[in-house]
């Protein structure tokens, strides 16, 4: 990743899971958008999934498995991400058209960048969501150590931010929205939907870049600049993919793409908290002569083979753990 200011490709992958996210939501919320029923069922659902990611994330990264209460991290994951920025669409498109949805999302982008602009800098320090991650979070944030006199501090290299950064996890879900409901009432006109995925793209990271002047592109604090240009790449990525499959009907050699699809929140779990290197290093420990200073590289790559295998033989038997 990024150290602070800019973008990698590696600083993709967690705006492309929030994305995916919103992308999926005018599909599976489709029945209940614009009732006038009892909203309850929904949000019983929605509320679900946000508490379990919420428990993942603490697995994954908060240190619960640990049961130690010194060292358990509150907010600190992509699943957690994940499950406050889907709470945040969700309750957009449940309950207002799509002109205010755009207008709610972008005053979820003001409201972020008012305090972020005049009340701190953009440095790892001195920025607002920083300070309001110390004060809600406190001990329970990542990248808290403990002395030995039993007293905590907080780790200066510890950058990353989340609670005020959430509103801007809301608006990347809600983008993903946008480019579903795009493509599910787009049917009949692929080709237009191509277009207008590319041409979203382009714009965005346009507008981003020129925001950037401002507010720097930092993945870290999920700025208003970092959440266009990293929306606008998924945007164009959407384009691409729906071009090359959904208007095309290429899909030779692309089934493997479901195996992680339909288990993907598996997948990033078993990648994140089972050490399957282990395994890996148990049966290929000769090759380290060889690999040298590769082998770390082997096996690592071995770690998400077995993964792999795992999902594979899941997808197979129409197994898909799905929250």
């Amino acid at each position: 990743h990024e150290v602070w200011e800019g973008f990698r490709f590696w600083d993709l992958v967690m705006p492309l899971f929030l994305f995916m996210t919103g992308a999926s939501m005018p599909f599976s919320l489709s029945k209940y958008i614009g009732t006038t029923g009892s909203y309850w069922p929904v949000y019983r659902r929605i509320l679900k999934r946000v508490f379990l990611l919420f428990i993942f994330g603490m697995i994954v990264q908060g240190n619960l498995l640990g049961l130690d209460a010194t060292h358990l991290y509150l907010y600190s994951n992509t699943l957690q991400s994940i499950a406050v920025g889907y709470l945040i669409a969700a309750v957009i498109q449940l309950h207002f058209p799509f002109k205010w949805q755009v207008g709610i999302t972008l005053l979820l982008l003001l409201v972020y960048w008012v305090p972020m602009t005049f009340l701190g800098d953009f440095t790892p320090a001195g920025n607002f969501a920083e300070q309001v991650d110390r004060c809600v979070l406190g001990r329970f944030r990542d990248g808290v150590f403990w002395n030995e006199d039993g007293t905590w501090s907080f780790s200066p290299s510890y950058n990353y931010t989340w609670m005020w950064s959430s509103l801007t996890f809301g608006v990347t879900v809600m983008l993903g929205a946008f480019a579903g409901k795009i493509m599910k009432e787009g049917k009949e006109n692929r080709k237009g939907v191509v277009r207008l995925l590319l041409l979203l793209g382009i714009v965005l990271i346009g507008v981003s870049l020129l925001w950037s002047l401002q507010m720097p592109i930092i993945k870290r604090l999920w700025t208003c600049s970092m959440t266009l240009f990293s929306g606008g790449l998924c945007f164009l990525l959407m384009g691409l993919f729906y071009y090359w499959i959904d208007y095309k009907g290429h899909t030779y050699g692309l089934d493997w793409l479901k195996i992680y699809g339909m288990n993907s929140i598996t997948a990033y779990i078993l990648g994140e908290v089972v050490n399957f290197r282990c395994i890996a290093a148990s049966i290929s420990y000769g090759l380290e002569q060889f690999l040298g200073n590769y082998y770390s590289v082997w096996l690592s790559f071995a770690n998400y083979l077995i993964v792999f295998f795992i999902l594979q033989m899941m997808y197979k038997h129409r197994i898909f753990l799905k929250i």
